[in-house]
């Protein structure tokens, strides 16, 4: 592994050809590969701007979403091979992407230091042995795609039955095993899908080979160990290894945000400090038994497992206490990223937003048709859209992809409850339904809030790039972590690597509390919202849990303080204030239950 972080996937767009950005410099990054359309649009780019053919892929050819995944990661393969051949053979010289190339790798790595053997030596016949060792040594970065699992909408043929394997995930995840990537690995976010799982395991791209390398492999984002153990078990029993889980803080991050019940991430990330070996052997053993019910070859040992994290990272010294305390093997910087045109795909109107955003221009919204909350920027032109629509009398958004299209309250065919058809329909419900006012205007903030994601989190590409995804539907939608608000300029990415690898700092100036700290004020305000919200007796034993798991997280961070492992001089004031603001919330539940 090159470098000690990951790019983590962003949205639909904004990571879309990351690894055409970054991945010849060392750094892996993640592509989704949910949305066909956006694909197709970025295979015709590509191929423009190579000077190559492009031949579309047309939606009405069979099994059209593998295949235009399939051609879209080769070609981002190829691209990205000829790259890192061109960088090979470059001079060194400042400003070249070969000197750019080394110049980024963390201090304290076995290749950095040869460069700066080489650039300390004077003898000639040194100096070349050297180059030519550093030239062997250039290793691109993983070229990783991205799953959110829930989105495995049914696609139906012309009878009308659904097609078999040919709902969303599941095609994708065809497309990424047909394609030619070796070294890479495919995320699966966003919980267990049994369907795709089923696939998964037909799917022989993801054995070992008979060195036991495994050329495309395996990774879950969790939110706790007891996710990786679920998912792990069921993955292992059909022969399937994860190499990596990632862990997601569960309201620090951006998009889509998976409260847990008040466990935090310093607590989750020690159960996996203390459990992975555990944890590794019990999904061995799984493993090891399928592999031997279907006649391939065991393995002596476990495949390696490694554990990653992300969400909410700002800072060198955070960095340095997850991979050194935490013993992760990298550590995942989205948010920061959306701000280097180098690494991520972010139009300039958007970028200028990101730049100017502020704590309150984030919001934990109801705005995903998913039903779970999803963090996003305020004030683009996907909000205005909205707004206008409804101000309009013409409430919600054209359905053109729907792959969010999972409701079926009123159609026997599920749709999308951003969709203009789902808005009409539930507007007219609660009209009819003669609700006290306050009530309705609530239920139809709810109905109103959603907004068209899967061109949302698309049209930047399109806007970046000077063409169009879908026709008329132009409006943006971003989706960064709170972090955003402590970044406030456009960095280059070796201002963000040095920045990451304590060279530089971009937050010089800026008041930024500790990651620990930020996640914990999201959930305190998470429970406040929560406890005003209280229907009833069960629902207030719940927040007691998660009020309960908030002091027990606090007692951790406190030990973790006094230990010296955050020697942050505000740390612990902080987490006092902390605790004083969850103890006033308990008048809160009181007057909630009554």
């Amino acid at each position: 592994m090159v470098h000690e972080f990951h790019i983590p996937v962003m949205g639909l767009a904004y990571t879309i050809d990351s690894p055409v950005k970054v991945a010849r410099f060392g750094i892996s990054s993640v592509i989704s590969i949910i949305e066909d359309r956006l694909i197709e649009m970025m295979r015709k780019h590509y191929y423009t701007e190579r000077n190559e053919p492009y031949e579309p892929i047309s939606s009405k050819e069979e099994d059209y979403r593998a295949r235009r995944i399939t051609d879209y990661l080769n070609l981002v393969n190829r691209i990205v091979q000829e790259q890192v051949e061109k960088l090979r053979t470059a001079a060194f010289e400042k400003g070249s992407e070969i000197v750019k190339y080394f110049e980024m790798l963390p201090d304290n790595s076995n290749v950095k230091l040869l460069y700066n053997q080489f650039n300390a030596a004077t003898r000639t016949e040194a100096r070349a042995a050297l180059e030519a060792k550093l030239r062997s040594l250039i290793t691109p970065g993983a070229i990783d795609v991205n799953i959110m699992t829930k989105t495995d909408k049914n696609n139906y043929g012309a009878d009308g039955q659904p097609i078999e394997d040919g709902s969303d995930a599941v095609a994708a995840l065809r497309g990424y095993a047909n394609s030619d990537l070796v070294g890479s690995s495919i995320v699966f976010s966003a919980g267990m899908n049994p369907r795709l799982y089923s696939y998964l395991e037909k799917c022989r791209q993801f054995d070992a080979d008979a060195n036991g390398v495994m050329q495309k492999k395996v990774i879950v984002k969790v939110s706790d160990y007891r996710s990786a153990l679920i998912q792990g078990k069921f993955l292992a029993k059909k022969g399937i290894w994860v190499s990596e889980f990632r862990i997601e803080s569960g309201l620090n991050c951006g998009g889509h945000a998976f409260a847990t019940d008040g466990i935090l991430m310093g607590p989750i990330l020690e159960d996996f400090r203390t459990g992975k070996a555990e944890l590794t052997a019990a999904l061995f053993q799984l493993y090891a038994d399928a592999l031997g019910k279907r006649g391939a070859h065991v393995p002596g040992e476990p495949p390696p497992m490694l554990v990653t994290a992300q969400g909410g990272i700002g800072s060198h010294d955070e960095h340095q206490m997850l991979r050194e305390y935490y013993q992760l093997s990298t550590t995942g910087w989205g948010t920061p990223f959306l701000l280097v045109p180098e690494a991520t795909t972010v139009d300039a109107d958007t970028l200028g937003h990101l730049a100017r955003a502020k704590s309150d221009d984030v919001a934990l919204s109801h705005s995903s048709p998913m039903g779970v909350r999803f963090h996003y920027l305020k004030g683009l032109s996907g909000e205005a859209e909205r707004l206008r629509r409804f101000e309009e009398g013409k409430p919600g958004s054209p359905c053109t992809e729907k792959h969010l299209s999972f409701n079926t309250e009123f159609t026997e065919r599920p749709i999308c409850t951003a969709s203009i058809q789902y808005q009409r329909l539930k507007i007219d419900q609660l009209q009819k339904a003669q609700l006290p006012e306050n009530e309705y205007q609530a239920q139809l903030k709810l109905v109103l809030d959603k907004e068209c994601l899967c061109t949302g989190l698309s049209n930047s590409a399109a806007a970046l790039y000077n063409t169009t995804l879908v026709k008329n539907q132009s409006a943006i939608t971003i989706c960064p972590g709170p972090n955003i608000a402590f970044f406030n300029r456009e960095a280059s990415l070796q201002e963000m690597c040095d920045h990451i690898y304590g060279r530089g700092d971009l937050l010089s100036g800026t008041e930024r509390p500790h990651m620990f700290i930020n996640e914990l004020r999201l959930y305190i305000a998470y429970l406040a919202e929560q406890l005003q919200q209280c229907t009833g007796d069960k629902m207030m034993k719940q927040l007691e849990v998660f009020r309960e798991n908030l002091g027990k997280g606090i007692a951790y961070y406190r030990q973790l303080h006094e230990a010296g492992i955050i020697p942050d001089a505000r740390f612990g004031q902080l987490l006092h204030e902390s605790e004083s603001q969850i103890e006033a919330l308990k008048d809160v539940a009181c007057v909630t239950t009554q």
